[in-house]
């Protein structure tokens, strides 16, 4: 399976899930909404200081599963996550491509982008972008 075939899946089915590795060793497991933006899985983490973000930022190895909502289709994607939050990234950078990865995880525009953008702040809202090592799943 190529990614290609993943990123087409992606982007109109965005209930996922991220597996991150904790500390011990053990996985951690978080339901997303994900999607496909610029060759990658993507979503968008609300909580800078989730488990998951903490696990990333040790370890960035990660498996993002994106499936149906009837849970008969599925695509996983393996790889290394990319963490764009306001301590690495312009703040005018990261405000678009919040707004980027928003849309590439519901296909939708927000009503009130503004009032997305100060939650986004308050909340210390992370990017993470998953770079395809291996693909494989389900989509046909």
């Amino acid at each position: 399976m190529e990614f290609e075939e993943v990123r087409q899946f992606m982007e109109s089915n965005h209930p996922g899930v991220i597996t991150t590795i904790r500390r011990n060793g053990a996985g951690q497991v978080s339901i997303v909404v994900c999607g496909a933006y610029q060759g990658n899985a993507a979503f968008v983490s609300v909580r800078g200081n989730s488990a998951k973000v903490r696990n990333l930022r040790r370890n960035p190895q990660c498996t993002v599963l994106s499936v149906t909502p009837d849970w008969r289709r599925f695509a996983v994607v393996e790889g290394q996550a990319t963490l764009y939050d306001a301590g690495n990234t312009d703040a005018e950078e990261l405000r678009v491509l919040l707004r980027e990865v928003f849309r590439a995880c519901g296909d939708k525009e927000h009503p009130d982008w503004e009032e997305y953008d100060r939650a986004m702040v308050q909340q210390e809202a992370v990017v993470v972008l998953v770079k395809p090592e291996r693909v494989y799943g389900r989509v046909g």
